[in-house]
């Protein structure tokens, strides 16, 4: 049995966005139907408990680095390009219900996209990385989100946008860019965030904000699609009863040898049963 998870991972309301102006939704409370599926334990609506998650972006605009402060507390300065792709595991609690993202970190590095793109079939959220201090990397942004999407179906997706190395962002810069992203994001229906891996800056909100939003999405599809089977459950009910109570009518051919006297070749008796 896995042991439970940290403190500091069980969600017990929704988290805050990082700004109402480009956020997903901006309800503090969980969706009702997702907190009373919760609150039942019902095994049928909370099944779906695990999400794929892609981080995606230029190299070195600190996607690494992201994932690693979240999921080891600790920033690394001594920067290796990713190859191909690394994983995390990150677990959860949320609403009393265990959950865990599925963290793919893929390569930035041009040579390596390929390889990186084979693993963005399926995923449940995007999380589109930029380097706040490098204007040019959210213009890069909307490519990376483009090749994403190619394997992923849009309306099940939530996207997130990220500008990172807020540390190294002057006030007038960092103001600048976040205006463009902010922009970007509703253009694109993502929610954006501005942290910092070094100094640790709204990364815990973060994980937790795509923890919780890919969490709610999750059951929400699980119970649309249970209320969809129990529909055909009822449908199919009914159409047998309908037929078990409709009169069918059998027509039995009488063999010559059988024909009662009197009683003509193309005659036979019509029973119903």
């Amino acid at each position: 049995m896995l042991p439970p998870p940290k403190s500091d991972r069980i969600i017990t309301h929704m988290p805050k966005c990082f700004s109402p102006n480009a956020a997903l939704q901006t309800k503090e409370v969980f969706h009702p139907q997702v907190k009373a599926a919760c609150q039942t334990q019902r095994e049928d609506t909370v099944s779906f408990n695990v999400a794929k998650v892609i981080v995606v972006g230029d190299v070195s605009v600190g996607k690494t680095c992201l994932v690693s402060r979240f999921s080891r507390g600790a920033f690394n300065k001594n920067y290796k390009a990713t190859i191909g792709v690394d994983f995390d595991m990150e677990r959860f609690q949320v609403l009393g219900v265990p959950f865990s993202l599925q963290l793919w970190d893929t390569a930035g590095q041009e040579r390596f996209k390929c390889i990186a793109s084979t693993y963005y079939r399926g995923a449940q959220a995007i999380i589109v990385v930029f380097d706040l201090s490098k204007e040019n990397s959210l213009d890069h942004a909307r490519e990376w989100l483009e090749d994403a999407m190619k394997e992923n179906d849009p309306s099940s997706v939530l996207l997130f946008l990220v500008g990172t190395k807020k540390d190294l962002s002057s006030p007038e810069q960092l103001a600048q860019v976040e205006q463009e992203a902010v922009r970007m994001s509703e253009e694109i229906r993502a929610e954006y965030w501005a942290v910092s891996a070094k100094s640790g800056d709204s990364v815990r909100d973060f994980f937790l904000r795509v923890a919780s939003l890919t969490f709610e999405a999750n059951v929400l599809a699980e119970l649309e699609k249970s209320a969809a089977r129990d529909g055909a459950d009822v449908i199919s009910e009914s159409l047998a009863r309908r037929l078990s109570s409709t009169p069918v009518l059998t027509w039995f051919v009488v063999r010559d040898h059988e024909r009662p006297e009197g009683q003509t070749r193309e005659e036979g008796q019509l029973l119903l049963t």
